[in-house]
């Protein structure tokens, strides 16, 4: 099926929305977990499962629906991954114990994976490298936000309804996905790979491995996102056990953080076109290394108030929104012929040591705001050492 030289605003808010799904379904449960927790009469550390073998299960699906797609197409495996997330849904909706409920979890994330690497699958099939970092930069900003604020629908819904009916809400958004993705979305490959198998599939990602150009953007892609999620997952028990804050001023410190990424969207956006793809890299990891370092420095002054700590990682998260969708673009354009693998490994390597990290901030707390902000850097180092790796050694960095 020949593909389009463009895609409408509205099939980009849609892939937007299909690539948001894998996240927003993963963290609508959030507010619900101390009410299952009590339901099921388990630990916490058990009730938690439900959320951490959630990104575990959407790290495993960016690596199996890349390679699926560059042999049998985009539409009908992200039609596939959508129903699997369907089908996910409607288990947990009916699970009678933890255990069921944290298998219906997984298949649900591991579904709902699908949009995370096939949107922008899409976008590079359809757009060259320059011109695709800027519709990638719509899907995720889309993607982080719609996480954000999926917590309060999933404390209205339990509040009012029953944590339950969180599942019917992930359910009628995948069946109103798929139809609206039915209709509208051209089938974008223009020639399959061929796929024999798992070994076929190891072997297109130990070539992409095996490119130092991929493995720099990839991994700067990989620890720009570390800098957002370990932020984050620990922002909360910070907030109040670090800086003595009650809970509810958490939520208006921390709008700046999504105002923050936003921007920096807004900035890769708008100069897309006009500014070569791996200054607006370097610009983006800059800022994530000058907000997190500004951190540390007003901590070390003694300006322990939320304020002198939420205002530069907005900074940083602002240089996130700008390093991210150009720094996807410039992995998978390292390989355009298997656009759907790279995608995947860049996915999956950016959910993976994202999941790592927003554990490993629980384990290192101490009881100060230091060990977070010492991760934070180490990722912004290796996030712009990983990005001037990519750029030295690809051919394309100028694409």
């Amino acid at each position: 099926m020949p593909t389009r030289t463009s895609l409408s605003k509205t099939l980009i808010i849609l892939l937007a929305a299909t690539s948001a799904l894998g996240p927003a379904s993963m963290q609508i449960l959030l507010p619900a977990l101390p009410v299952i927790k009590e339901t099921f009469e388990v630990s916490t550390e058990v009730a938690q499962l439900t959320l951490s073998l959630s990104m575990l299960a959407i790290a495993l699906g960016t690596l199996f629906y890349g390679p699926l797609s560059d042999k049998y197409g985009r539409k009908p495996v992200m039609l596939l991954g959508l129903s699997i997330a369907l089908v996910g849904s409607v288990f947990c909706f009916l699970a009678n114990t933890i255990e069921l409920l944290i298998l219906g979890r997984f298949i649900q994330a591991f579904g709902a994976a699908v949009g995370l690497v096939l949107a922008r699958a899409i976008v590079r099939d359809v757009y060259g490298a320059q011109e695709a970092a800027r519709v990638i930069a719509t899907l995720v900003m889309v993607m982080v936000v719609a996480p954000m604020l999926s917590p309060a629908l999933g404390g209205e819904l339990m509040l009012r309804l029953g944590w339950e009916y969180v599942f019917v809400v992930i359910a009628i958004a995948c069946i109103l996905i798929s139809l609206l993705l039915f209709k509208n979305l051209p089938e974008t490959l223009k020639e399959p790979v061929p796929f024999t198998g798992v070994v076929a599939m190891i072997g297109n990602y130990a070539l992409l491995f095996r490119s130092r150009a991929f493995c720099g953007y990839a991994f700067c892609v990989t620890f720009v996102s570390v800098i957002f999620f370990s932020f984050i997952s620990a922002a909360p028990e910070i907030m109040v056990a670090v800086l003595k804050r009650p809970p509810n001023e958490y939520g208006y410190y921390f709008v700046m953080i999504p105002i923050g990424f936003m921007a920096g969207n807004y900035f890769a956006r708008h100069f897309g076109r006009s500014m070569e793809l791996n200054r607006m890299i370097g610009i983006g990891v800059s800022l994530g290394f000058i907000g997190v370092s500004l951190a540390i420095a007003l901590q070390l002054m003694g300006f322990h108030q939320p304020i002198a700590l939420f205002a530069p990682i907005a900074l940083a998260v602002l240089g996130n929104g700008i390093a991210l969708p150009n720094a996807q673009a410039a992995a998978i354009n390292e390989f355009p012929k298997f656009a759907g693998s790279a995608s995947g490994l860049t996915g999956f390597l950016q959910m993976f040591f994202s999941a790592i990290s927003a554990q490993l901030v629980a384990v290192i707390f101490n009881g100060t705001v230091y060990p977070l902000l010492i991760l934070m850097l180490i990722a912004s180092i290796l996030s712009l050492v990983c990005f001037n790796l990519g750029v030295r050694v690809s051919p394309k960095a100028s694409a």
